[in-house]
């Protein structure tokens, strides 16, 4: 897979994905990943990318110009354009392992200011994602979050094929359970005894009763669903 991030602030949005299990999937040639500065794209001689808003309104919005030249320069044949705005689809993790089972090239579009001009939206954007109900200083940490969690369900990133089915959002409507490890007794604090028991079918059990009450505790908002 390649992943090309377009944004005012390409050193943000490349900071987390240069360690850990990212970067081991770049070493290892599962993923490309760039960031491009739209800036790049800018015409005039102070690189302007935003401008006041048509019919008044707050703050800035990024101009359609650069957003063009930039995407159709990026843009190929299996390309899926992504725009991060908080008035996207909530990225959740079915929406990351669809992106990373269909591969191809993603080029994720970072929203700064009040947004883009929506003529960039009508033409151009194939999916508005959002990673939660709240707005970020800009885009490039959105389109950080989203490359993370779409590089580590590619097979071969976490280096263990078991890995993302056995974590929280695995199962949409459930958190995972408690998890504990050694030693069993912690300054009087005990790991409970059926996850030591070697009793399989106890243990499974176990865990799905507390992923239950740990959901209804956290997000009950799932079980409602």
């Amino acid at each position: 897979m390649e992943i090309d991030i377009l944004t005012l602030f390409p050193e943000i949005a490349l900071a987390p994905l240069g360690e850990s299990i990212i970067k081991r999937a770049r070493e290892a040639g599962i993923v490309a990943i760039r960031a491009h500065n739209l800036r790049d794209w800018a015409t005039d001689k102070h690189r302007r990318t935003d401008d006041y808003l048509c019919g008044g309104g707050q703050g800035m919005l990024m101009l359609p110009g650069p957003l063009f030249d930039a995407i159709g320069e990026l843009k190929r044949p299996d390309t899926t354009v992504i725009l991060m705005t908080p008035q996207g689809k909530p990225f959740k993790q079915a929406v990351a392992r669809e992106l990373a089972e269909k591969g191809g090239h993603l080029l994720i579009v970072c929203g700064h200011y009040e947004g883009v001009d929506h003529r960039v939206i009508e033409q151009l954007i194939d999916l508005e994602l959002s990673i939660g109900d709240y707005v970020l200083t800009n885009g490039a940490i959105a389109a950080a979050v989203v490359t993370d969690a779409i590089v580590r369900l590619l097979p071969g990133a976490l280096g263990d094929a078991r890995s993302p089915e056995d974590e929280s959002f695995s199962d949409p409507k459930m958190l995972e359970a408690p998890a504990y490890t050694k030693p069993a007794d912690f300054r009087g604090l005990k790991v409970p005894e059926v996850l030591l028991s070697g009793h399989h079918a106890k243990i499974t059990e176990w865990k799905k009763q507390k992923a239950l009450e740990r959901t209804r505790a956290n997000r009950p908002d799932l079980l409602e669903d």
